[in-house]
């Protein structure tokens, strides 16, 4: 195992110290328990959005905190659920007054420790409300999950409720616009590569040189079927099939194509990916208003990329367009 790490069990609190100080305009980094919440604390009379998964998911999801997104992130160990004793302080401190918005990925412990970390905080006087993320067509169930997966689309979860919190919504509004989001965006995932886990120090799975996991979860979770290597317009149609199908996308629909790196993949493979997909989805009469490219749900250093396809109407393409500025993303 190489890596730039010290202790493998110093790599999150390393990090997050080295994250709070690049970024003191944008964040503040709490360390007993780790906690990230934008600078300056809740904004009085906004409803406050908290997400949070275990780390190793860079810049998912502390990458997010800042205007027009997340007011509090909440990370655990590598690849490993947060505690509710991190969950609550992060919900009180994302609490301006109109309640706070907790955005789940469906994960087992995520779900029971968020669900314990929101009780926790209403016991001291905040409202939660919850939404849980299960984008992942891959598989029903899988070793972290009952049901689907929460991977990438997360993001566009985050970044359309985040836009309705900002312009002034309320509660019940952000929440259901959260919900409308996890309806209509769906994602799959390949891995060419597995990765290797600071603590355990060897890969999470084998992966013979030439094949292919197709359906992989962010975790190393195994996928739908293990395939020798093929080329990359072919590998994207088999990711990009089933997620439109799963939506049930016609002609004439609007959507957003987001294409992510999970952590090893330079943007160059990255934008083939994107090339391909955007021409499938033409030739179904499929139209790609908004594009993102890039590495922001990632699995360490995993070689792969996942396909997410939202589709867009026009207060969703307009909260997407909404103002955003966070260290991963900002327009």
């Amino acid at each position: 195992m190489k890596k730039l790490i010290n202790d493998p069990q110093d790599v999150v609190a390393e990090s997050l110290e080295g994250f709070a100080a690049a970024h003191p305009d944008l964040v503040e980094v709490h360390l007993d328990p780790p906690y990230v919440v934008r600078a300056g604390g809740a904004r009085e009379g906004k409803v406050g959005l908290v997400s949070g998964g275990g780390s190793g998911h860079e810049p998912l999801h502390a990458g997010f905190v800042g205007v027009g997104m997340l007011d509090a992130a909440v990370p655990g160990a590598v690849f490993t659920s947060p505690t509710p004793d991190q969950i609550a302080p992060a919900i009180q401190a994302a609490d301006g007054g109109k309640g706070v918005l907790a955005i789940v990925k469906n994960y087992t412990g995520d779900v029971l420790n968020f669900e314990t970390g929101a009780e926790l905080a209403e016991a001291e006087g905040v409202t939660v409300r919850s939404v849980v993320v299960n984008d992942d067509v891959a598989v029903e169930d899988s070793l972290y999950t009952a049901g689907r997966r929460g991977v990438a689309g997360t993001v566009c979860v985050e970044k359309i409720a985040g836009a309705a919190a900002e312009r002034g919504d309320d509660l019940d509004a952000v929440a259901t616009l959260a919900e409308r989001v996890i309806a209509n965006v769906r994602s799959m995932g390949v891995a060419l590569t597995a990765c290797t886990v600071p603590h355990a120090g060897k890969p999470s799975f084998d992966l013979p040189e030439d094949e292919i996991e197709i359906g992989i979860g962010i975790h190393g979770e195994p996928g739908r079927r293990r395939i020798p290597l093929a080329g990359a317009d072919e590998i994207t149609e088999m990711l990009l099939t089933p997620v439109v199908d799963d939506l049930g996308l016609t002609g004439g629909e609007q959507v957003l194509l987001f294409v992510n790196g999970m952590g090893g993949t330079p943007a160059s493979e990255l934008y083939v990916v994107y090339r391909r997909a955007r021409a499938l989805l033409s030739e179904r009469g499929v139209e790609v208003t908004r594009s993102l490219v890039g590495n922001y749900v990632t699995s360490l250093e995993m070689q792969g990329a996942s396909v997410t396809v939202l589709r867009l109407d026009a207060e969703l393409t307009a909260l997407w367009d909404a103002p955003v500025h966070t260290t991963a993303l900002r327009w």
